[in-house]
């Protein structure tokens, strides 16, 4: 399963920038970012195909750049997958928008589009419109906000209805 996480480093290898016409959420704290973020919705992927569960989990790290930790079940194989990268600010620590990697210098765009005043919810974008997650604190988003954030996506041009909604039900 790593292999498909390793797909995400070679689709986005290179690839940091903002979408193109769209801003990342100004205002930001990474402090407040940090901590475990629950999948409710993403466009498909190879390297997240196939998963359920999906989390990301944000901690600082001494130098500053931020660890990602990002976990999934993989319900035909029966078994977790997990891959451990590194995020960085691109710029302005107070812009959401950053780099990730999961393997040595290459990094992709992780842009923070919408982000709910309590840390609650966000809209998150790679380099372009190919990429696409909806995340919250909670296993589940209500319906209201969910079709909120759906609606902004697509307003923006992204292939909402390609969407998949991430099962959350509890595995072993």
């Amino acid at each position: 399963m790593k292999w498909l996480w390793l797909g995400l480093i070679m689709l986005l290898t290179g690839c940091t920038g903002v979408p193109e016409g769209l801003q990342p959420a100004g205002g930001f704290d990474s402090a407040r970012y940090l901590g475990r973020w629950y999948e409710i919705a993403r466009l498909d992927h190879s390297f997240e195909r196939g998963l359920t569960n999906v989390t990301a989990d944000y901690r600082r790290l001494d130098d500053g750049r931020i660890e990602v930790i990002n976990r999934g079940f993989d319900a035909q194989k029966k078994k977790w997958s997990e891959v451990r990268g590194v995020a960085r600010f691109q710029g302005s620590q107070d812009v959401a928008s950053l780099e990730v990697s999961f393997f040595g210098p290459f990094y992709g765009g992780y842009h923070v589009l919408v982000l709910d005043p309590d840390y609650r919810h966000a809209l998150v974008a790679g380099p372009n419109r190919d990429y696409l997650w909806i995340l919250a604190r909670e296993p589940q988003l209500d319906q209201a906000t969910l079709d909120r954030l759906i609606a902004q996506a697509s307003a923006w041009g992204f292939a909402t209805g390609k969407l998949i909604l991430v099962d959350h039900q509890p595995r072993s």
